[in-house]
């Protein structure tokens, strides 16, 4: 351990890591609620199987499986049904479809391969994910189907009660930074990954320092399946190595469990635990809520802009509408940067089909855009039909344009000068509120 890490206000730290396991530990009533819940449908889903003469069998993953869950406000059990490998890839969502019938408040969700909500009651949702039995790693052909040996490998390696605590505190301080999920619009820490990391470091402030020390792209190979880094990196499909840190999946060695990952999450990640080591606090593993109408106040007080505005998609809700909104989201901003100094954004998604962004603003009074090159007459003499002020520089045209105009306004007129982009981006509706 460095010498660091043993100067740290390592009581305070304690002190609140024991506050945040009472806060995060799940209530015996939840517990007993999903149990009995998932026996139930469980019972009634292998019942359906057995009838239609489904070579499937099923089995409980995620989290719950591994005594690493965390209270929520709504909690998700993850359930893989497991098809005999005589069976077609493509084939499994259709069986998994038929044995689902009749069962109420069923969401089918598209993806590399269809999957199911099921909504059991107002807090909980069970997803049930057709995956194929494979007896070696090789034959997977989907990462679903690696979930089984996901689950078996955490636990019989993770058997320490602090190296269990350490991940449901982990889990906790990514989710409160927004750091938790793989999907696109999060790019952050999956549980598994999580779950990986802790153990590798022995605990939760471990894992923490280590992180704040990273500053280059960091192979993590908890088994040592390779020689060394370098094979690792080259063995590694090159797409999945964007990510900062490399964790080499245990249980497969030619997956990145990290792959999704990236550069701005992990930053904000490492601020996060660089300031709780400084100052540790409770706060640090609570959601910030963001208050719109002070901030409102605060932009008004600065003779600032503020704008809200809700964005729809026609993407299907979950991780494909939320990359869409996201995406959307960063190229609006991009267009605004170019007439405004942007002093506050803000991104949230509703989990649905839509997305709210904020936006504090100051007008640039006046931009200078560059034009084409004096040498090319025909579009020099089109750019000042165009720009009212004109004048030269570094053998180009310029133009200076002056900003007498709101963000509102700059926004309306985006929206209908680019109709065929905000078409072509998912985006279906765009609002004040």
């Amino acid at each position: 351990m460095s010498k660091k890490l043993k100067t740290l206000p390592r009581k305070k730290i304690n002190s609140v890591l024991k506050e945040v396991l009472k806060k995060v530990e799940p209530s015996k009533e939840d517990i007993e609620l999903i149990e009995n819940s998932l026996k139930e449908f469980l019972e009634k889903l292998k019942k359906k199987l057995k009838s239609l003469k489904i070579d499937a069998e099923v089995f409980v993953g995620g989290s719950f499986a591994k005594n690493t869950v965390i209270k929520k406000d709504n909690y998700d059990v993850d359930i893989f049904i497991r098809f005999d490998k005589k069976y077609k890839n493509k084939e499994i969502s259709n069986l998994l479809a038929k044995a689902l019938r009749g069962f109420k408040n069923l969401t089918k969700i598209h993806g590399s391969r269809d999957y199911f909500k099921l909504k059991i009651g107002p807090t909980f949702f069970i997803e049930l994910i057709p995956v194929k039995k494979i007896k070696t790693l090789k034959e997977a052909e989907n990462i679903t189907d690696l979930s089984y040996s996901h689950v078996k490998y955490i636990n019989k390696k993770v058997i320490s009660k602090k190296v269990l605590e350490g991940i449901r505190i982990a889990k906790a301080f990514c989710y409160a930074n927004k750091c938790y999920g793989a999907e696109s619009y999060i790019q952050g820490f999956s549980g598994y990954a999580l779950e990986l990391l802790v153990y590798y470091y022995g605990s939760f402030t471990k894992f923490i320092s280590a992180i704040t020390k990273i500053t280059d792209k960091t192979v993590i190979d908890i088994e040592k399946q390779f020689k060394n880094k370098q094979v690792a990196l080259m063995d590694i499909n090159t797409a999945k190595l964007d990510s900062p840190i490399v964790l080499i999946d245990p249980t497969y060695k030619h997956r990145n469990a990290l792959a999704a990952l990236s550069d701005e999450t992990f930053d904000k990640f490492k601020i996060a635990c660089k300031k709780f080591l400084r100052n540790p606090s409770i706060k640090d593993f609570e959601i910030e809520k963001i208050d719109l109408d002070k901030i409102k106040a605060n932009a008004k007080k600065k003779k600032y802009e503020f704008m809200l505005i809700e964005v729809k998609t026609n993407k299907q809700e979950g991780d494909v509408a939320g990359s869409k909104l996201l995406k959307f989201y960063r190229h609006l901003s991009y267009e605004v940067e170019d007439f405004f100094h942007v002093k506050k954004k803000g991104f949230n998604y509703s989990g649905k089909k839509s997305a709210r962004y904020f936006f504090v603003v100051k007008d640039k009074g006046e931009i200078i855009q560059a034009g084409p090159y004096l040498k090319d007459k025909k579009h020099v003499d089109k750019f000042k039909k165009k720009h009212k002020k004109t004048f030269k520089d570094k053998g180009r045209i310029h133009s200076k344009k002056k900003i007498n105009f709101t963000l509102k306004d700059f926004v309306n007129t985006w929206k209908i000068n680019n109709k065929k982009k905000i078409r072509e981006m998912n985006i279906s509706g765009l609002k004040f509120v």
